[in-house]
Protein backbone atom coordinates (compact mmCIF):
# COMPACT_ATOMS: atom_id res chain seq x y z
CA UNK A 1 0.00 0.00 0.00
CA UNK A 2 1.43 3.16 -0.84
CA UNK A 3 1.83 6.18 1.76
CA UNK A 4 0.45 8.95 -0.91
CA UNK A 5 -2.97 8.85 -2.01
CA UNK A 6 -3.62 11.78 -4.02
CA UNK A 7 -6.79 12.74 -2.71
CA UNK A 8 -6.06 15.60 -0.13
CA UNK A 9 -4.47 17.44 -3.07
CA UNK A 10 -7.05 20.04 -3.85
CA UNK A 11 -6.98 20.31 0.20
CA UNK A 12 -9.53 18.32 0.97
CA UNK A 13 -9.68 15.09 2.85
CA UNK A 14 -12.26 12.75 4.25
CA UNK A 15 -13.56 11.71 7.70
CA UNK A 16 -14.46 8.47 9.09
CA UNK A 17 -17.48 7.74 7.29
CA UNK A 18 -16.69 9.09 3.90
CA UNK A 19 -17.27 12.83 4.35
CA UNK A 20 -15.01 15.30 2.47
CA UNK A 21 -14.02 18.28 4.39
CA UNK A 22 -11.82 20.94 3.83
CA UNK A 23 -8.03 20.37 5.47
CA UNK A 24 -8.88 23.46 7.32
CA UNK A 25 -12.32 22.38 9.17
CA UNK A 26 -13.05 22.41 12.84
CA UNK A 27 -12.73 18.71 13.57
CA UNK A 28 -9.25 18.19 11.29
CA UNK A 29 -7.99 20.60 13.70
CA UNK A 30 -9.43 19.14 16.13
CA UNK A 31 -7.78 15.74 15.57
CA UNK A 32 -4.76 16.74 14.07
CA UNK A 33 -3.95 18.64 17.10
CA UNK A 34 -4.63 16.04 19.30
CA UNK A 35 -1.84 14.01 16.69
CA UNK A 36 0.87 16.79 17.48
CA UNK A 37 0.36 16.25 21.51
CA UNK A 38 0.81 12.69 20.68
CA UNK A 39 4.14 13.08 19.47
CA UNK A 40 5.18 15.81 22.28
CA UNK A 41 4.06 12.29 24.22
CA UNK A 42 6.63 10.14 22.83
CA UNK A 43 9.22 13.08 23.10
CA UNK A 44 8.54 12.94 26.53
CA UNK A 45 8.67 8.97 26.89
CA UNK A 46 12.46 9.56 25.34
CA UNK A 47 13.53 11.26 28.19
CA UNK A 48 14.89 9.58 31.01
CA UNK A 49 11.97 8.91 33.27
CA UNK A 50 10.77 6.10 35.40
CA UNK A 51 9.56 2.92 33.99
CA UNK A 52 6.32 3.66 35.67
CA UNK A 53 5.41 6.84 33.97
CA UNK A 54 6.86 5.63 30.23
CA UNK A 55 4.27 3.10 30.96
CA UNK A 56 1.50 5.82 31.65
CA UNK A 57 2.82 8.30 28.96
CA UNK A 58 2.08 5.08 26.81
CA UNK A 59 -1.29 4.51 27.52
CA UNK A 60 -2.23 7.86 27.42
CA UNK A 61 -0.70 7.96 23.68
CA UNK A 62 -3.34 4.76 23.04
CA UNK A 63 -6.53 6.71 24.37
CA UNK A 64 -5.36 9.60 22.43
CA UNK A 65 -5.29 7.81 19.54
CA UNK A 66 -8.95 6.96 20.87
CA UNK A 67 -9.61 10.42 20.65
CA UNK A 68 -8.21 10.76 17.31
CA UNK A 69 -10.51 8.30 16.05
CA UNK A 70 -13.63 9.78 17.76
CA UNK A 71 -12.75 12.73 16.33
CA UNK A 72 -11.90 11.89 12.82
CA UNK A 73 -15.07 10.14 12.66
CA UNK A 74 -18.63 11.95 11.04
CA UNK A 75 -20.66 11.75 13.51
CA UNK A 76 -23.82 11.19 11.19
CA UNK A 77 -22.63 8.54 8.79
CA UNK A 78 -19.71 6.92 9.91
CA UNK A 79 -20.24 3.20 10.71
CA UNK A 80 -17.07 1.58 11.63
CA UNK A 81 -17.14 0.89 15.70
CA UNK A 82 -14.34 3.15 17.20
CA UNK A 83 -12.89 2.86 20.13
CA UNK A 84 -14.41 5.13 23.58
CA UNK A 85 -12.71 6.22 26.24
CA UNK A 86 -14.11 5.10 29.55
CA UNK A 87 -14.51 6.94 33.22
CA UNK A 88 -11.65 5.05 34.09
CA UNK A 89 -9.21 5.93 31.66
CA UNK A 90 -9.96 9.90 33.45
CA UNK A 91 -9.70 8.52 36.60
CA UNK A 92 -6.18 7.08 35.53
CA UNK A 93 -4.83 10.46 35.20
CA UNK A 94 -6.32 12.10 38.87
CA UNK A 95 -4.93 8.68 40.51
CA UNK A 96 -1.52 9.84 39.39
CA UNK A 97 -1.53 13.84 39.73
CA UNK A 98 -2.65 12.38 43.29
CA UNK A 99 0.44 9.74 43.24
CA UNK A 100 2.92 12.67 42.43
CA UNK A 101 1.84 15.65 44.15
CA UNK A 102 2.12 12.70 47.86
CA UNK A 103 5.54 14.20 47.36
CA UNK A 104 5.76 17.53 45.57
CA UNK A 105 5.96 20.50 47.70
CA UNK A 106 2.70 22.51 48.00
CA UNK A 107 2.43 24.33 44.92
CA UNK A 108 2.06 28.38 46.42
CA UNK A 109 2.99 30.62 42.84
CA UNK A 110 2.79 30.15 39.09
CA UNK A 111 5.65 28.30 37.93
CA UNK A 112 7.60 29.12 34.77
CA UNK A 113 8.40 26.99 32.40
CA UNK A 114 11.52 25.06 31.92
CA UNK A 115 14.35 23.34 33.76
CA UNK A 116 15.70 20.77 31.79
CA UNK A 117 14.43 19.32 28.71
CA UNK A 118 11.97 16.98 30.32
CA UNK A 119 9.91 19.26 32.10
CA UNK A 120 9.88 22.00 29.01
CA UNK A 121 8.78 19.27 26.44
CA UNK A 122 5.71 18.77 29.69
CA UNK A 123 5.08 22.16 29.36
CA UNK A 124 5.18 22.39 25.50
CA UNK A 125 2.26 19.03 25.55
CA UNK A 126 0.36 20.86 28.12
CA UNK A 127 -0.19 24.04 26.33
CA UNK A 128 -0.64 21.78 22.94
CA UNK A 129 -3.05 19.83 25.03
CA UNK A 130 -5.09 23.22 26.25
CA UNK A 131 -5.22 23.66 22.17
CA UNK A 132 -6.31 20.59 21.55
CA UNK A 133 -9.26 20.95 24.31
CA UNK A 134 -10.18 24.32 22.83
CA UNK A 135 -10.87 23.26 19.61
CA UNK A 136 -12.40 20.06 20.88
CA UNK A 137 -14.88 22.48 23.13
CA UNK A 138 -15.72 24.61 20.33
CA UNK A 139 -16.67 21.68 17.75
CA UNK A 140 -18.56 20.24 20.72
CA UNK A 141 -20.62 23.68 19.97
CA UNK A 142 -21.11 22.26 16.19
CA UNK A 143 -21.62 18.98 16.56
CA UNK A 144 -21.20 15.68 18.32
CA UNK A 145 -18.18 15.15 20.38
CA UNK A 146 -18.21 12.62 23.50
CA UNK A 147 -18.38 14.50 26.69
CA UNK A 148 -15.64 12.27 27.92
CA UNK A 149 -12.98 13.91 25.14
CA UNK A 150 -12.87 17.42 26.44
CA UNK A 151 -13.01 16.20 30.66
CA UNK A 152 -9.91 13.81 29.32
CA UNK A 153 -7.91 16.75 27.45
CA UNK A 154 -9.07 19.03 30.55
CA UNK A 155 -7.36 16.36 33.04
CA UNK A 156 -4.17 15.12 30.40
CA UNK A 157 -3.33 19.00 30.89
CA UNK A 158 -3.32 18.85 34.57
CA UNK A 159 -1.28 15.28 34.08
CA UNK A 160 0.94 17.30 32.24
CA UNK A 161 1.73 20.06 34.63
CA UNK A 162 1.93 17.78 37.29
CA UNK A 163 4.21 15.57 35.36
CA UNK A 164 7.08 18.46 34.93
CA UNK A 165 7.02 19.22 38.61
CA UNK A 166 7.64 15.67 39.53
CA UNK A 167 10.43 15.50 36.73
CA UNK A 168 12.09 18.96 37.74
CA UNK A 169 11.48 17.60 41.64
CA UNK A 170 12.95 14.47 40.99
CA UNK A 171 16.37 16.22 39.48
CA UNK A 172 16.51 18.67 41.98
CA UNK A 173 15.66 21.48 39.72
CA UNK A 174 14.48 24.41 41.81
CA UNK A 175 11.46 25.75 40.29
CA UNK A 176 11.15 28.48 38.64
CA UNK A 177 8.51 30.67 40.51
CA UNK A 178 6.72 33.69 38.46
CA UNK A 179 6.86 36.70 40.87
CA UNK A 180 4.95 39.70 39.47
CA UNK A 181 6.88 42.80 38.77
CA UNK A 182 4.61 45.30 41.07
Amino acid sequence: MKIYTKTGDKGYTSLIGGTRVPKHHLRIESYGTVDELNSYIGLIRDQELTGHDKDILKQIQDRLFTIGSSLAADPEKSKMVIPDLHPEDIELLEQEMDRMNEVLPQLRHFILPGGNNAVSYCHIARCVCRRAERLSVHLAEESTVDEKVNIYLNRLSDYLFTLARLIGHDAKIPENQWIPRL
